[in-house]
């Protein structure tokens, strides 16, 4: 499960790397932070129990940040 969390790094920093050479800069940064934090993560050789309570967390945290963010900063038609 560790050695997930260090593919997971992979691709953000791929996808913040695309990100940055399309000029969206703050897109960019916030793959590199994930990056850096799934990277770091994959190395501390926690039990498989407690990736997936990470994981879990991850997943609430971005979905209501997402939320949050359609619906009340982005500009809708309604």
């Amino acid at each position: 499960m560790a050695r997930m969390y260090r593919v997971l790094g992979f691709w953000c920093l791929v996808i913040g790397l695309m990100a940055f050479a399309g000029h969206m800069t703050e897109f960019a940064l916030l793959f590199f932070a994930q990056a850096v934090a799934f990277t770091f993560l994959g190395y501390l050789n926690f039990s498989e129990r407690t990736y997936i309570m990470m994981f879990w967390g991850y997943m609430v945290i971005s979905f209501v940040g997402f939320t949050y963010w359609s619906v009340f900063k982005l500009d809708l038609p309604f």
